[in-house]
């Protein structure tokens, strides 16, 4: 009687433990996933203040949806140096350290992600065309594994542009732009038709590098009564070479970003890239907590835009400000 009872005692604490382990298996599982720190790799083609502004946003959404940088989320930001083999370089060091996610900071950075890896999630922004370059079939059909913003809203361009032409009297426009950045040469061809449509003229001069950019410039000297200045990753690094030349020579320098607008050129229609660069990070957001699939978001466009007028650069350029602007824009503060 003794030894059966005695079994039995044995066999309910055998029991007890059994469950009291597997309650701390769970228990320390659910810590771990709650204590995970998460590395995003952050590629960017280069460094100048709209790629960078985007950033900044990127990183803020993630910290206002619980992703603090030091704490559970570690930022491995890399900068290519407008190098197209340094920008694929970064993305296959990010797939080899196995990084738990990818934000892409322009069209080039976007491209080498996705050549680099279908697995690991991408996320990028400051693509202008991202169906036209490759990186998903439609807006509405993004990649397995790649989703992001277009930093082009369907109407900033044609706005800028119909300013130029209609408020400037613009009848030759020249853009200085790299014809081996893919999302400038779209920007291009959109102006072009743009410009036929109201009968205007285009005349481009294209660039390698960011040291042509004002050899560039200098060629539609007396050939453009404009320079537009699309979001070109090479020519915008270059900038303070257009505006020398806008302002030596009296030619009306815009730009396709309010960032460069607010460095010297007359106007831009644009957004702001700290805000893109939120959407994109409320977006990276939903991935990483497991909400969604790259697959699952649509791409997305800027939310707002608006024609911002630079009246201290106007000036320099030889341009008369009409203070009924204010009707279809607004001036720089």
């Amino acid at each position: 009687m003794r030894k059966s009872l005695l079994l039995v005692v044995v066999s309910m604490l055998a029991s007890m433990l059994a469950l009291a382990g597997c309650g701390s298996e769970q228990g320390s599982g659910s810590t771990e996933k709650e204590d995970k720190k998460y590395v995003i790799g952050a590629t960017q083609i280069l460094e100048h203040p709209s790629l960078d502004a985007a950033f900044k946003g990127f990183k803020k959404a993630l910290e206002d949806e619980g992703f603090k940088e030091g704490e559970n989320v570690e930022y491995d930001f890399q900068n290519a140096q407008n190098d197209q083999s340094n920008a694929q370089t970064i993305a296959n060091n990010f797939v080899g350290d196995k990084v738990d996610l990818i934000f892409a900071n322009s069209t080039p950075s976007a491209l080498s992600a996705l050549n680099a890896t279908k697995e690991i999630p991408i996320v990028f922004t400051s693509v202008t065309d991202p169906v036209g370059a490759g990186l998903v079939k439609a807006l509405d059909e993004p990649g397995k594994n790649i989703t992001g913003t277009s930093d082009t809203h369907p109407e900033a361009i044609s706005n800028t542009v119909n300013f130029m032409i209609d408020e400037i009297g613009v009848k030759k426009i020249g853009i200085v732009y790299n014809s081996g950045e893919q999302n400038s040469v779209v920007q291009v061809e959109e102006v072009k038709k743009i410009a036929k449509d109201k009968g205007a003229e285009v005349v481009t001069a294209s660039v390698a590098t960011s040291a042509d950019v004002k050899q560039a410039a200098e060629s539609l000297v007396g050939r453009v009564d404009a320079i537009y200045m699309p979001t070109d990753n090479t020519v915008v690094s270059a900038i303070e070479s257009l505006i020398g030349i806008a302002n030596e020579k009296d030619i009306p320098l815009f730009a396709g970003d309010l960032d460069s607008m607010e460095r010297g050129a007359v106007a831009a229609s644009g957004f702001n890239y700290e805000d893109l660069g939120y959407q994109t990070g409320l977006m990276a957001a939903q991935i990483l907590k497991g909400e969604k699939k790259p697959s699952e978001l649509d791409i997305e466009y800027p939310k707002d835009f608006t024609l911002v007028i630079n009246k201290e650069a106007a000036e320099k350029q030889g341009i008369e400000v009409k203070e009924e602007w204010s009707e279809i824009g607004k001036f720089l503060e």
